[in-house]
């Protein structure tokens, strides 16, 4: 049966009430952090992933552009991963003013492996991540509210007391509250306030929380009414690195990027030509 109209079936997109947003009025006038995340959000996009030569390619290409934050890779989730963080930092390949990030899920596990990875590295960030968007707590995780920070939470510690074993590198804490976009805003705050108050970032030593656009659902202009919102609202905002991830489902990734940088984003994570998971 065809429906007559249907526009209907779709619901309008939930905005965050914030009236009075001064995002509009104004003006980029500084570079934010940028972050490259080829080597690893860009290498999940690709039929044949990129093997360690490759990788190593473009690694220095990164690093030749200018990049001083690169993710280079998930090495808890594959071996190839995993062996390209060691040869990196094992061959002395990472320069001096260059930060390597890794991701890893909030599983203790894979935390525990991603430190494996990292054995020995100068300056590392280690970003951890949990669903947080309703649909996912309900339907693919089967957790409530307070589930669901536990598992932040949880991880938080991990990374923190392995962070605290390892004085010898210069360590980064980041979080991301995964589908931001579609998590009730008041939650994101919540959890990230409870990962905050485990990880304990002072102004001297900020954390890093990341704002993803995990599925571009909406305008740009409602991914910066929600960072707006965020840095709003969320406690202790001096000791955060506001950052965050567009993607291009809608194709206005790079517009999202620059209003969120105007509502108050310090920086951004992305790839290069589009070369990325839905970008």
């Amino acid at each position: 049966m065809m429906l007559s109209d249907p526009a209907k079936k779709y619901s309008p997109f939930v905005a965050v009430d914030i009236p009075d947003r001064q995002w509009p009025n104004q003006r980029i006038e500084k570079a934010p952090i940028w972050t490259s995340v080829d080597l690893r959000d860009g290498n999940q996009s690709l039929i044949d992933p990129m093997d360690q030569e490759r990788k190593q390619r473009l690694f220095d290409l990164l690093v030749k552009v200018g990049f001083k934050e690169i993710e280079v890779g998930f090495p808890s989730a594959s071996q190839t991963d995993f062996d390209f963080v060691r040869a990196l930092i094992e061959q002395n390949k990472i320069p001096e003013d260059v930060t390597i990030q890794v991701l890893t899920q909030a599983r203790p596990h894979l935390i525990e492996r991603t430190f494996e990875a990292l054995k020995g590295a100068k300056n590392a960030i280690v970003h951890v991540y949990n669903a947080t968007d309703p649909m996912f707590r309900r339907v693919v995780f089967n957790v409530n509210k307070e589930e669901c920070i536990q598992i932040a939470v949880d991880a938080t510690r991990q990374i923190r007391d392995q962070m605290n074993d390892a004085p010898e590198t210069h360590w980064t804490f980041q979080y991301s509250p995964e589908l931001f976009t579609t998590t009730e805003m008041d939650f994101a705050v919540e959890i990230v306030e409870a990962v905050m108050d485990t990880y304990a970032p002072s102004i001297d030593h900020r954390m890093i929380v990341n704002l993803p656009a995990t599925v571009e659902v909406a305008t740009p202009n409602n991914y910066a009414d929600q960072i707006e919102w965020f840095c709003r609202n969320v406690k202790n905002r001096d000791t955060l690195i506001v950052s965050v991830h567009p993607h291009n489902d809608r194709g206005t990734g790079v517009a999202a990027a620059e209003l969120t940088l105007m509502a108050g984003a310090d920086r951004v994570e992305g790839t290069l030509f589009g070369n990325g998971e839905r970008r």
